[in-house]
């Protein structure tokens, strides 16, 4: 397949630009530096809130003076992860991409198009002299993946416009209007550590390869999740003999479904060939529970160094939590215009063990307020009953649709207009930032749609190059055509 050129040109080449510049959740000082110097440097009303949010303004081309202002809004943040093998400081390191026939794809690493794409976006248009529009208003937030930092702290009056459109959705064709609320929950196992009994041999189990994906959106793929994988293993060691954990390590983000992960633990050396057969047993049975989503797992059972092992109350107590915790999708919505979609799930993201404590963390997920709370204390229940210390966070809102929006309306329209096809009105199980916007800005009528992307918040995250054309082409003509 030859590879497909990069159009628009402006839009592919601001996403470039921002690339170049590192920006990790929390670590966004230099693309707010960036955006700052964008807007002021082209003459644009240009604004920073106490929290990093920017906001650059834009006036209406000669002769749409009258129509309504139009808030165009992106995260700055995003995802950083890599392959094992991969040397990469996100801290310090461009983002290297390459085209591969349709898809652009970065080498080793997130791509950067959640949600850099959107930013492109809005810095093309504003950067642009030849296109149509009525007053606009661009907001790039901060920390979005890790806590909707910048939209929690996003002030009442900070934007003045009537309509949101939110970029920083995944699949072209698709209009969103309403979206899960979350909140992670995160649970502390603190512990001595102590010399294994005599007579024990350390054994290192290890899993890679998985998919992965977001534990919002993928969440519905039926994908495998290395710490539930690794824990229904430990359980089933620990139930038939002795066993001492040492080191347990999988996942990274909050919001993503572990794609690997590690555990060191001790059985009685005269068991090793049991556990041996287990695992391959085992592993066996899970591949072929996962041979369509996961069809390129990794295994690897060894002997490992002797080290000092977690308590065992600690221990046994931990694996039985995340064995019994629920994981995955839960419910489906009940709303007959959203019955397709989920409605409340949990996903079990990062277990990290370190010299004294072990920390499990976990995003539930719903569209549903009191379904929320009920998973989110569900899950908190299961980890108290095995003596962590737990806390939750605040949790951000759902984003309730609104049957009488102006704005999906026109949206709709000017797509079947341009493509000559009708796109999906849908509402989506991941949290967008629309969810803490309609709190604040109770009357605005907002949507949010994308350009297609794949794998987000994994290192074979990519970009599809075609819809991104018609997304911005989609854009543009809502620009042009809102009343």
């Amino acid at each position: 397949m030859e590879n497909v050129e990069l159009k628009p040109i402006s839009v592919f080449e601001h996403f470039a630009k921002i690339n170049a510049i590192p920006r990790p959740s929390k670590h966004e000082e230099q693309i707010i530096e960036y955006l700052k110097e964008f807007g002021k440097s082209r003459g644009l009303e240009t604004k920073v809130d106490k929290t990093g949010n920017v906001l650059i303004s834009k006036p209406a081309t000669k002769g749409m003076e009258h129509l309504p202002t139009v808030v165009l809004q992106s995260h700055m943040d995003m995802v950083c992860d890599k392959l094992v093998d991969i040397e990469f400081n996100f801290l310090t390191d461009p983002i290297q991409t390459y085209i591969d026939g349709e898809w652009l794809k970065a080498k080793g690493t997130t791509l950067g198009a959640d949600d850099g794409i959107g930013v492109a976006m809005e810095l093309a248009l504003l950067d642009a002299n030849d296109i149509e529009h009525g007053p606009i208003e661009c907001l790039f937030t901060v920390d979005e993946e890790t806590g909707l930092t910048g939209a929690f702290g996003l002030e009442a009056g900070f934007m003045s416009g009537k309509y949101l459109v939110n970029l920083d959705s995944e699949d072209e064709g698709q209009i969103f209007v309403s979206c899960a609320g979350g909140i992670t929950t995160t649970s502390v196992f603190n512990f001595k550590r102590e010399d294994a009994p005599a007579g024990m041999f350390f054994m290192e189990a290890s899993l890679k390869g998985l998919i992965g994906g977001h534990s919002g959106d993928d969440i519905n793929k039926k994908r495998a999740n290395a710490i539930k994988i690794l824990s229904r293993f430990l359980y089933m060691v620990q139930d038939t003999m002795e066993l001492r954990l040492a080191q347990w390590n999988s996942g990274k983000m909050h919001n993503a479904i572990p794609r690997d992960g590690k555990v060191i633990f001790a059985i009685p050396a005269d068991k090793k060939e049991d556990v041996v057969a287990m695992w391959n047993n085992f592993t066996k049975g899970v591949e072929e529970e996962f041979h369509v989503t996961d069809p390129t797992m990794v295994w690897n059972l060894g002997s490992a160094d002797a080290q000092t092992v977690i308590e065992k109350r600690v221990a046994r107590n931990l694996i039985l939590a995340v064995q019994a915790m629920d994981n995955g999708p839960l419910t489906t919505c009940q709303d007959e215009a959203l019955a397709y979609m989920v409605e409340t799930s949990s996903n079990v993201a990062s277990v990290q063990s370190s010299e004294n404590e072990v920390v499990v963390v976990a995003s539930q997920r719903s569209n549903v307020m009191s379904n929320l709370r009920n998973m989110a204390n569900a899950i908190k229940a299961c980890f108290e009953l095995a003596g962590a210390n737990v806390s939750q966070s605040d949790g951000y809102p759902a984003w309730k649709m609104n049957p009488k929006s102006e704005l999906v309306k026109v949206a709709v329209e000017e797509y079947e207009r341009l493509f000559s096809k009708k796109p999906l009105v849908l509402g989506i199980h991941a949290g967008l930032e629309c969810g803490l916007f309609s709190e604040k800005y109770p009357d605005m009528d907002m949507v949010s749609f994308g350009p297609t992307l794949r794998y987000v918040h994994t290192p074979e995250e990519c970009l599809h190059i075609p819809s991104v054309g018609m997304v911005w082409d989609h854009l543009l003509a809502i620009l042009k055509n809102i009343k």
